[in-house]
């Protein structure tokens, strides 16, 4: 099974880029992440025309939302609401292989690193912990096989981000962020498939911001899109890749595409 991840950043713009990427790549399923749309205005149909005829759809108006598009079908689809919250930031399938698949968008927490002066990175903070909880509270770790992906939002390690000095005090890489998403990781004890492949001593990012005047010639990227997987799944992952180029396309999202094989 062939999965990509991608915070598309509005699906309806940029139908073209992920149509034609479906296209030349062959994923069986498709993870995108604010898709900034409600589900009866989803371009359902220009999927289906290319065999994602399966389909799981969890958005709102302008605004965040996540979708699931697969080859492969469901066997049943739930969403689970974080904080309180109703913002469409995940979604589930069970696909027929009986591989559980979560579909995330964890929020942003916009620019101030204070839960008290920013609502908004206090929101980020509950919905990591929450995170945790959610999956803390399974007892079926060791023999689950289940897949989570999506936009984190938070650039874990060192090597995930440009400069690690610099960016200690910037959301998506402050301590507590990272501690955060650590204690989720762990609650799980999911494995992070891109760490698998390229060593942790390796710089490797996934986002580059809009602000950057040569996105390229800077390289100040951070790493916020994770494919992790349970460890019912440990050896069973056979390609990763991140889709670099894909943020030098015209009218790009600031992410790229996030890819895994994984071996049944």
């Amino acid at each position: 099974m062939k999965l990509a991840t991608w915070n598309i950043n509005s699906v309806r713009l940029r139908l073209d880029l992920v149509t034609g990427f479906l296209q030349r790549e062959q994923p069986d399923v498709l993870c995108l992440q604010e898709t900034k749309v409600i589900n009866e205005l989803f371009p359902v149909g220009a999927f289906k025309k290319l065999g994602y005829i399966h389909q799981a759809i969890h958005g709102q108006k302008g605004y965040h939302g996540v979708a699931t598009l697969s080859r492969l079908p469901f066997r049943e689809t739930s969403s689970e609401s974080f904080c309180d919250n109703t913002d469409c930031r995940h979604i589930q399938v069970k696909l027929e292989n009986g591989i559980e698949l979560h579909n995330f968008y964890v929020p942003a927490g916009a620019d101030i690193p204070d839960p008290i002066a920013n609502p908004k990175f206090a929101h980020k903070l509950n919905f990591l912990r929450e995170m945790a909880g959610h999956f803390g509270k399974r007892r079926d770790k060791a023999e689950a096989r289940a897949i989570l992906v999506g936009d984190l939002n938070v650039a874990p390690l060192e090597n995930d981000v440009w400069s690690h000095k610099q960016l200690l005090g910037v959301v998506s890489h402050t301590p507590v962020e990272t501690g955060l998403l650590g204690e989720a990781k762990a609650a799980f004890d999911w494995i992070d498939v891109t760490r698998e492949f390229v060593p942790a001593t390796e710089k490797i990012y996934s986002w580059w911001s809009y602000r950057a005047a040569d996105w390229q010639a800077s390289d100040r990227g951070r790493r916020l899109d994770h494919i992790w997987t349970s460890q019912a799944l440990k050896g069973h992952v056979t390609h990763h890749a991140i889709h670099r180029e894909a943020r030098g396309w015209t009218q790009p999202s600031d992410h790229v595409p996030v890819v895994a094989t994984i071996e049944d």
